[in-house]
């Protein structure tokens, strides 16, 4: 097999330690909800989900049917939440794999009573309700005729409903993400004076899950937090601000690639494109294999830096497609396919996503979402992790 010229180390550990934190802030009543769309927010989804089940998470989120069937095909059993849309013609596929659906729409409601009728199977669904988001969301005017259809069809059962605070990681004044909370209250209130059980209302993402337990109900969707990053600076300083027992969150991604070329340049000359670089006296570059086609951000030319020998090497140049150039000259000893890190620890030092998203103008969220879609992932633990 190929070697991989770029890839993520998991790390299982931090990542069972990170759920076991939060389902530990929650009640005995509250499931967690480990959120692995996005490829498991770039870590891997299958390793994620793997390690998920066994820090104790009671459900799966993710955004489309395609990550749902993943899971189930491969042995998931926990119940699975998908988050996004479901396409009409997909619905069907959906409660045939025993996938939970968000529902957004007074179509996707007669679409998936069809489905359901057709199967013979129940239909669990989950109403996503608008209450100032204004992304994908059930308006109070559809509201009533999404009850009736859901009364109408004995294979439709509403399992649950929610919604999704619009700016609760960005600010520590939370006067709009509590406005939120009292409408999905007084939505949940009426729907149940409608006659009917709304078995899983929830609201809680990591940011409200760590700072307002109120907003906690039956399930809590745990996306960032468990990976091992706060949501924000906010976050966590509205934590300390509330006297919150902040969690020890553990970053789980360590990206990793290798040295493929060593050069010596002279002073005053360019490096990469658009000559944005040059030097101020002899140096000596590592090339490596990584670029903007691997998630590493064009913005980090000439701002970042990577990890060799556990010492910081700064980009020199532009981010190319596949590949970046750092300099070693204050490295000595650093030779061809020597171990990089571009994200996580090396040594005494560490590049975290907070660092890098900075350099890039942008929030840890993307940085590690877009880490090489096509680098393979691998679970390892403090035992089984390379020389790093």
């Amino acid at each position: 097999m190929a070697q991989a010229l770029s890839w993520i180390e998991l790390d299982s550990q931090a990542l069972t330690h990170n759920l076991r934190l939060f389902k530990a802030g929650l009640s005995k009543d509250t499931r967690l909800m480990a959120v692995v769309k996005g490829e498991g927010y770039g870590h891997g989804m299958l390793q994620v989900a793997q390690a998920a089940a066994q820090g104790g998470a009671d459900w799966l989120g993710v955004f489309h049917l395609a990550e749902g069937i993943k899971l189930r095909e491969a042995g998931m059993k926990q119940p699975i939440l998908i988050l996004g849309y479901v396409p009409l013609g997909d619905l069907a596929e959906a409660i045939d794999f025993d996938l939970r659906i968000t529902v957004s729409s007074i179509e996707s409601i007669q679409t998936a009573a069809l489905a359901a009728k057709k199967s013979g199977k129940t239909a669990f669904l989950h109403l996503k309700v608008e209450t100032g988001t204004h992304r994908l969301g059930l308006d109070k005017e559809n509201l009533e005729q999404a009850l009736t259809l859901i009364d109408e069809q004995p294979l439709l059962e509403l399992e649950g409903a929610h919604t999704h605070f619009a700016n609760i990681e960005d600010t520590t004044e939370h006067d709009y993400a509590k406005e939120q909370l009292e409408r999905f209250k007084q939505i949940i209130g009426h729907i149940r004076k409608q006659g009917f059980q709304v078995p899983l209302p929830h609201t809680a993402c990591t940011a409200a899950a760590v700072l307002f337990p109120e907003t906690h109900f039956a399930v809590a969707r745990v996306g960032i937090g468990i990976y091992g990053l706060w949501p924000s600076k906010e976050t966590y300083l509205s934590a300390l601000l509330k006297d919150k027992q902040t969690p020890e969150l553990q970053p789980a991604m360590c990206w990793k690639t290798i040295v493929v070329q060593i050069k010596q340049v002279p002073t005053g000359a360019y490096v990469g494109y658009g000559c944005s670089y040059r030097t101020t006296r002899p140096t000596r570059l590592a090339i490596l294999p990584v670029g903007y086609a691997n998630g590493y951000d064009r913005l980090l030319s000439n701002r970042g830096h990577v990890l060799i020998d556990g010492k910081r090497a700064p980009i020199r140049g532009r981010v190319c497609m596949n590949l970046c150039m750092v300099d070693i000259t204050d490295i000595p000893n650093v030779a061809l396919e020597n171990e990089v890190v571009l994200l996580g620890g090396q040594g005494k030092e560490r590049i975290t996503a907070e660092q890098m998203a900075a350099w890039a103008q942008t929030i840890n969220y993307e940085v590690v979402t877009r880490a090489d879609p096509h680098a393979p992932r691998r679970l390892v633990t403090k035992e089984t992790r390379g020389p790093s």
